[in-house]
């Protein structure tokens, strides 16, 4: 897994998608303590060239919640993004610190999922933020409204992101920087049965292609309603895609 060290043409992620088969592509900003690292407004400037390939995710500063809570506001309102995205291990703050709260209850009025990574991180940071229980398990209980999807499947932890997937109807698991060949068996299995409206596809790009994450999709013994949800009908539902 190659990071890449300067940024990549959007004609590039769109020929990865093509490569993919991936018609839709959610698009998130980067926020972090020292400052942002893609803006919500270059979001909106790749969505505006691509509008029937990309959907915008906005991420904003949970430091200033009111200020951040506006922002969050002017992207679903008034440029179409479709979820808010904050990354824990940025902050090294658990997702129930109290900073995050008025950015959920923002989601919940507005619609939105709160997207979020879980489980170890890959850079050198604390990975403790990213543990489903106690963290995200106090959220769901706080929030049942708000619908939440938990990115890179919480492994180490992914029993316990499963059980809270299992638990609460609004908690859902995108599977975004691993590839179908490293899903844990119990993963798997999940999306067989009960778990497969709970499980939707991604990618982690540029560090991980479409086409790569998807090698071995046949391998993972999925009927044609839990492949059709996995790939896509899990995410139109939870981030309100209609045709495009």
């Amino acid at each position: 897994m190659e990071v890449p060290t300067q940024e990549l043409p959007l004609e590039m992620t769109v020929a990865a998608m093509d490569a993919g088969g991936v018609d839709i592509g959610l698009i998130c900003a980067w926020y972090a303590p020292d400052g942002d690292l893609i803006t919500n407004e270059e979001v909106h400037a790749f969505v505006e060239r691509y509008p029937k390939r990309f959907i915008g995710i906005a991420s904003a500063n949970i430091a200033r919640p009111v200020t951040a809570v506006r922002e969050i506001r002017r992207c679903v309102r008034e440029l179409g993004f479709k979820g808010v995205r904050v990354i824990p291990w940025l902050w090294n703050l658990p997702p129930d610190d109290r900073r995050y709260y008025p950015i959920y209850a923002e989601c919940v009025e507005l619609g939105v999922p709160f997207c979020l990574q879980t489980g170890h991180t890959g850079p050198l940071r604390p990975s403790e933020p990213g543990r489903p229980i106690p963290y995200l398990d106090n959220v769901a209980l706080e929030f049942p409204e708000l619908k939440i999807v938990a990115g890179h499947i919480g492994y180490p932890w992914t029993a316990e992101m499963i059980s809270l997937a299992t638990k609460y109807e609004n908690v859902y698991i995108d599977t975004s920087a691993y590839t179908v060949r490293r899903f844990p068996r119990e993963l798997a299995d999940y999306m067989r049965g009960n778990g497969r409206k709970k499980v939707m596809f991604g990618t982690n790009y540029p560090m991980l292609t479409p086409q790569r994450c998807l090698e071995g999709l046949d391998d993972l013994g999925l009927d044609d309603e839990a492949k059709r949800m996995f790939l896509y009908e899990n995410a139109a539902r939870v981030f309100d895609i209609g045709e495009r």
